[in-house]
């Protein structure tokens, strides 16, 4: 995996962080891809991809959004599958992910960056 240097046009800004209703999803279009943008109560905030791989929808966003075992996930509308926030990957199912985001905000906007690598080995 090569390093990439992040230039100011990797970041789109999405809204401002007080837009985010905790613990409820929003989507947006960030790069070209549909994306569920999600806050928690420390007001961390998670980027995922909104497209379900089990239900083959677009439907992440509207997920319900919870821990499990100190986790940050949504789960899935349609089939309950967990999505961890930070990682994309099924708590259900270690074969299936979902994209996850590079996210960080700056003076109380929402940043999303470009999809994370899989740094698992």
């Amino acid at each position: 995996m090569t390093a990439r240097a992040a230039g100011a046009e990797d970041w789109q800004p999405v809204c401002r962080v007080a837009e985010l209703t905790i613990e409820r999803g929003a989507t947006a279009l960030v790069h070209g891809q549909a994306i569920a943008i999600f806050r928690t109560p420390g007001d961390q905030v998670y980027a995922l991809g909104n497209h379900d791989p089990f239900a083959k929808g677009s439907v992440i966003a509207r997920g319900i959004v919870g821990r499990r075992g100190g986790v940050p996930f949504v789960a899935s509308p349609a089939h309950k599958h967990a999505f961890d926030l930070r990682t994309g990957k099924c708590l259900d199912d270690a074969q299936v992910s979902v994209p996850a985001y590079d996210v960080k905000v700056v003076e109380g906007v929402v940043l999303v960056g470009h999809r994370k690598q899989d740094d698992a080995a």
